[in-house]
């Protein structure tokens, strides 16, 4: 009888603040242990090795560790508890890998398959439902020989279905949240089938529930033969992320993914956008977008994803943007922390988004110039809230603006020439901090570090000072 893998997508629009915890209880280590026994096969074993100290438990903690990226100590840290307690996927993650495919390599023997789709989904009108499900196809369809077409009677490779609760297949739905949507790996019988769960609020292009298309597309590379990634801007990492359907392009990881199961699509098609890449901390040329602060935590932002950097923690953790902000823009310009509104600002182009924890503020986007910036500014090039003085500079070209944040205006007597206050930066400021009672200007990969006013160059520093890379 033919063993088939079921993977389970659980999903999560926003991620939650997480800040390590000081010490370890009891009732954590009872749920680290249930969690490593779920997805990393911690089994319970007696004999010399465990008694000479080589624990199973502390093995797994450790594959965990390396799957997450996390720093590898084989001991239930604060920040490995942390990521045990993000919602996530019922698939087990025992291969370490950016990409990873069911055990044997699973996949179809052809490149004509069959789907079809046995109900719908109340929440979306049938031609909503019939378009999300396509797209989601095309998305593998577009890298790959793979042909995908639609059957109404009869089995197909691919049977897709709605259900609620026990549903027939022997891995029953928990209701709303939690368990969107499970998939079976290629082969006969189940294999290939999708099934999506009713309880949850799928929709066509709003982030108000869950967009069917990214579900479908995550749970569809399941049915092809994919497992997880460990990539967090991969289709296929194990946590659900809005993106808007028009214009997503299937990430590289995952286009690689799939291509070592069947090859690259060999017709000739109107070249598109480049397939995404995910930013590397250990890249020494890297140029971050914008670096702030928040609750204590250090933020570094490029592309669609940002880093939080916890002082207590070893490991920044990686995610996309619009998991924790999900109005936020991409690709931004300028931010900084105003500790006396307790909200996060971020700059792109010649506008300003303001968060308090993961919601927009009323009124916002604005246009920057709402800060008293001239209307001939087009962008923020970096933004450096200071503290002492309560005002916030903002770095354009190679000049920059002083604002009182107490007063909501404009210093006067700015703009001043950047290398007059901090002695020997004649490059762009592409992002800024503050520290430790110094302030860090950043200017390509590099980072200069100034006295807080007397403005002394101390030392020139590479960006992994405050961002390091862990691959080591």
């Amino acid at each position: 009888m033919k063993t088939l893998t079921l993977s389970i997508l659980l999903g999560l629009a926003v991620a939650v603040y997480c800040m390590p915890v000081s010490q370890i209880t009891g009732q954590d280590e009872s749920f680290a242990k249930n969690y490593l026994k779920k997805f990393f096969n911690l089994t319970e074993e007696e004999g010399p090795a465990v008694r000479r100290g080589i624990s199973p438990l502390n093995k797994k903690l450790a594959e965990m560790q390396r799957f997450f990226g996390l720093q590898i100590t084989g001991s239930l840290d604060a920040d490995t508890l942390a990521m045990m307690k993000k919602p996530r996927c019922g698939v087990p993650d025992e291969q370490v890998a950016r990409f990873s495919t069911f055990d044997n390599n699973a996949k179809w023997q052809k490149n004509s398959l069959t789907y079809r789709i046995e109900n719908y989904t109340p929440d979306m009108s049938v031609a909503e439902v019939d378009d999300s499900i396509d797209k989601a196809l095309q998305v593998w369809a577009k890298v790959t020989p793979l042909r995908f077409t639609r059957i109404y009677s009869g089995i197909a490779d691919i049977m897709i279905s709605f259900g609620r609760r026990a549903h027939g297949d022997y891995y029953p739905f928990d209701g709303p949240d939690g368990t969107l949507a499970h998939a079976f790996a290629p082969g006969d019988g189940i294999g290939g089938d999708a099934h999506f769960d009713e309880d949850e609020t799928f929709t066509f292009r709003s982030n108000t529930g869950y967009v069917l298309f990214m579900v479908a597309a995550h749970e569809f590379g399941h049915s092809l033969g994919l497992s997880h990634s460990n990539d967090p801007g991969a289709l296929m990492y194990p946590v659900y992320s809005y993106s808007n359907p028009d214009t997503y392009v299937l990430p590289r990881d995952d286009v690689n993914g799939i291509q070592s199961l069947y090859g690259p699509n060999e017709d000739i098609i109107v070249p598109g956008p480049t397939a995404p890449t995910t930013p590397d901390a250990c890249d020494s040329t890297m140029v971050l977008d914008a670096v702030a602060t928040l609750r204590g935590e250090m933020l570094f932002f490029k592309d669609r994803f940002f880093w939080r950097n916890h002082p207590q923690s070893n490991t920044p953790q990686q995610t996309l943007i619009t998991n924790f902000w999900p109005d936020a823009p991409v690709d931004i310009d300028a931010a900084y922390e105003s500790q006396q509104s307790d909200r996060v600002l971020l700059f792109k182009d010649q506008q300003v988004w303001a968060f308090s924890g993961y919601d927009l503020v009323s009124g916002y986007p604005k246009p920057i110039s709402s800060f008293g910036l001239p209307k001939k500014v087009k962008k923020v090039d970096a933004a450096l809230y200071d503290e002492q003085s309560g005002k916030t500079l903002f770095f354009v070209g190679s000049e920059y603006y002083s604002y009182n944040e107490a007063t909501k205006k404009m210093d006067k007597g700015f703009p001043k020439q950047v290398d007059e206050t901090f002695l020997g930066m004649t490059s762009k400021v592409t992002a800024a901090l503050q520290q430790g009672g110094y302030t860090y200007l950043y200017s390509g990969p590099q980072m200069f570090e100034y006295a807080m006013w007397s403005g002394r160059l101390y030392r020139v520093l590479r960006n992994s000072y405050f961002l390091p890379c862990t691959k080591y």
